[in-house]
């Protein structure tokens, strides 16, 4: 008796097992191409958000600019205890350091000299600008004079110029705005609030602090 072998039917030249298993790899390889498009957007979507959040955190977050008067320059210092007084002249470095990505342009400012809580000098800083990540260098010259001063004021001189050193102080509000991305302006207003101790003998500044 005859015997019959059947097969699995041809297909365009091949066996219809090797034509599933040429659509199981087609299959396969478009899988392997979607979870790397979808690894691929996930990592650019990821590096935005890195960006987005770098620009928000750093470049557009606005600082305060610091507002300082440095080490003075005495140019001529007179005091009396008896009297007690004092004048004096000097060359004062105000800077203005702007730590932003962007301009900070400011108003004219009043800068005052005290002894005891007295005004015993002023000068005006004039309206100017402070680039990005740079400092503003201002130098102003001033004059001080004590007569302003009360009468409780007079007597802690008095007890300052026989110690040798008398401690002035230098306040300021600066008001202004930083630019960034040449449309974007925030106001932004700094002080100033320094101590300076001047040895009357050495005429020389002996410290400057500022808060």
């Amino acid at each position: 008796m005859a015997q019959n072998y059947s097969s699995a039917p041809a297909t365009n030249g091949f066996p219809k097992s090797d034509q599933e298993s040429l659509r199981s790899a087609t299959e396969e390889e478009k899988r392997r191409k979607r979870m790397k498009w979808a690894v691929y957007i996930a990592a650019f979507t990821v590096f935005q958000v890195m960006v987005i959040l770098v620009f928000a955190l750093v470049v557009m977050k606005v600082k305060a600019p610091k507002f300082r008067v440095g080490e003075l320059q005495i140019q001529s210092l007179n005091a009396d205890q008896s009297t007690p007084s004092f004048d004096m002249k000097f060359l004062a470095p105000v800077r203005v350091k702007n730590t932003n990505f962007g301009p900070y342009k400011y108003d004219a400012t009043a800068v005052d000299f005290t002894y005891g809580g007295v005004v015993v000098g002023q000068v005006i800083i004039p309206k100017s600008k402070a680039n990005f990540k740079s400092t503003k260098k201002i130098d102003v010259e001033v004059s001080l004079n004590s007569s302003a001063l009360s009468t409780a004021a007079s007597s802690g001189l008095a007890n300052e110029l026989g110690s040798g050193v008398i401690t002035l102080g230098s306040q300021g509000k600066m008001n202004g705005k930083v630019t960034l991305m040449l449309m974007f302006k925030k106001k932004k207003a700094t002080e100033m609030d320094c101590t300076m101790a001047i040895d009357v003998v050495s005429k020389a500044v002996k410290s400057v602090e500022c808060k």
